[in-house]
């Protein structure tokens, strides 16, 4: 029986744009194109380019125990992580074989968020549930989130133009600040991002996805 394909909470927006091109992604529909690859790729090189990439796994991880629990499970040093930073890290098997590469979110001292990669989250999750240690909490909340990426030189501007203040707006490298709110939703924005270029990761409620791509685009605008 042939797996339906899956499809991101902002497919609904973009799925009517004039000229955008989808395909399938490690099981996901998502675009590879609106109005050209060259004219996107300048636009992501000049000015400001915005991404669905809401395809990609979250677990929180919870507990007392959390920091000691990935500090176990990931090749980078978790104890240097201060609230409000974000750091790049592997998870590996005990022969050094990667199982993925991800981001760790430091909410707080008991709270954590990864960040994994789509094709991965099953395999993630298991692995990292049977490797659980003492209160620590596992929870798999990649249904419930979307997350965009606004990368460019101007993303700044851009944010700028939707409102956010300057404490987003000049955040470090993988520095992130949560409850910062964009067209009325809550999100996590975070100086991250994979273009190359500066950027922030803008994390979201499912539900709310819609409203924020509608504003970061209406922002790009101005």
């Amino acid at each position: 029986m042939t797996e339906l394909i899956r499809k991101t909470p902002l497919y609904p927006v973009y799925a009517g744009y004039p000229g955008i091109r989808c395909i399938d992604f490690s099981g996901w529909e998502l675009p590879v194109q609106f109005s050209g690859i060259q004219a996107e790729h300048d636009a992501v090189r000049r000015q400001a380019g915005l991404f669905d990439v809401s395809h990609m796994g979250e677990f929180m991880i919870i507990g007392q125990f959390a920091e000691d629990f990935l500090q176990k499970m990931t090749t980078n040093d978790v104890s240097r992580l201060a609230d409000g930073q974000a750091q790049y890290t592997l998870m590996c098997y005990p022969d050094g074989g990667v199982v993925d590469d991800l981001l760790i979110y430091r909410l707080t001292a008991d709270q954590y968020m990864l960040v994994v990669n789509a094709s991965n989250i099953d395999k993630d999750f298991e692995w990292l549930r049977e490797h659980l240690i003492g209160d620590v909490i596992l929870d798999n909340i990649s249904n419930k989130m979307a997350l965009l990426s606004l990368q460019g030189p101007n993303a700044t501007a851009v944010l700028a133009s939707a409102g956010i203040g300057a404490a987003v707006l000049e955040l470090a490298p993988f520095h992130f600040r949560n409850e910062v709110t964009i067209a009325g939703a809550s999100t996590l924005v975070s100086r991250t991002g994979y273009t190359g270029e500066d950027g922030f990761e803008i994390y979201v409620a499912a539900e709310r996805a819609g409203d924020v791509w509608h504003a970061l685009m209406a922002a790009g605008e101005m």
